[in-house]
């Protein structure tokens, strides 16, 4: 018995599986090394999973999460779940292999992560070969709900929306500069924050202000990331993550002007994930 794990920033989808299949599921908050201690993780996995997988037992775990791509990130996320799970054996992955494993399976493709935050990598079909640098919520994470709030929060804030657009935007939210500066710069976890105006977007995205700013997120995501690998445009790229499920038809229409061959887009990884787990379980 195998638990899994899909972890991003904002949420993460748990699965228990077997020989069979899922044989249990359950959610929590998501977890990164990056913004929460070892203490904070074992304690919400304590509180918020353990209940749901009462009678499971795991004997292997294997957790794919945002920020985990150092070595330490990887062993501070593992001796929190170990505290909880200590006789099973605990590996904690990148979230980028997560979404490579799921998105191409087998075979060779470029995987991309569009949810909170953005990532990408250049797959060979067995392990991640290149991987073009993420700079994170302040520097980088181009294409992101992060990203997308970002740009929205900015234009609101310079006074730069169009007059319904600034609207419809106050009567959602009622809010002022100081209150999001002070999420922004003194509240924990201020990518969750702006990443949550991406759906002010979605809701909007038939304005042309707002359906270019889209546009605008994805096209630099394409020229920070996708164009930069090698023969990108005779290769699928595949997508995971809200953002890109959510605004596909808009992410289609900016790859192709990159000549970019879109491959699957998937909400989560989770189901691909339990998959490929599940064939690799020894009877």
């Amino acid at each position: 018995m195998i638990l899994i794990a899909d972890s991003g920033s904002t949420k993460t989808a748990w699965r228990i599986i077997d020989t069979e299949g899922v044989v249990a599921q359950a959610h929590t908050i998501g977890f990164n090394p990056y913004y929460q201690d070892g203490p904070q993780i074992a304690e919400t996995i304590r509180e918020s999973l353990l209940p749901q997988l009462t009678g499971y037992a795991p004997k292997e775990i294997h957790f794919y999460g945002a920020g985990c791509s150092a070595p330490d990130k990887q062993a501070l996320v593992a001796s929190a779940i170990s505290s909880n799970f200590p006789e099973a054996t605990v590996h904690v992955h990148h979230d980028l292999e997560a979404a490579a494993r799921a998105l191409c399976g087998h075979e060779e493709g470029i995987a991309c992560i569009l949810g909170t935050g953005s990532n990408s990598c250049l797959y060979d079909g067995e392990k991640i070969v290149q991987n073009v640098p993420n700079l994170g919520f302040i520097l980088g994470d181009e294409g992101s709900g992060g990203y997308m709030g970002k740009l929205l929060v900015q234009a609101f804030l310079n006074q730069e929306l169009p007059a319904d657009v600034h609207e419809a935007f106050m009567a959602r939210y009622n809010t002022t500069r100081d209150e999001i500066v002070d999420h922004v710069y003194r509240k924990p976890y201020p990518n969750r924050y702006i990443a949550t105006y991406a759906k002010f977007l979605f809701d909007h995205q038939k304005h042309p202000f707002i359906y270019e700013l889209i546009c605008r997120c994805f096209a630099d995501f394409f020229e920070k990331t996708v164009i930069k690998y090698p023969d990108y445009q005779q290769k699928k790229t595949h997508f995971v993550g809200s953002i890109a499920f959510y605004f596909g038809d808009i992410l289609k229409t900016v790859a192709q002007k990159y000549s970019i061959n879109v491959g699957q887009i998937l909400e989560s990884p989770i189901a691909g994930l339990s998959l490929y787990h599940q064939q690799n379980i020894t009877v």
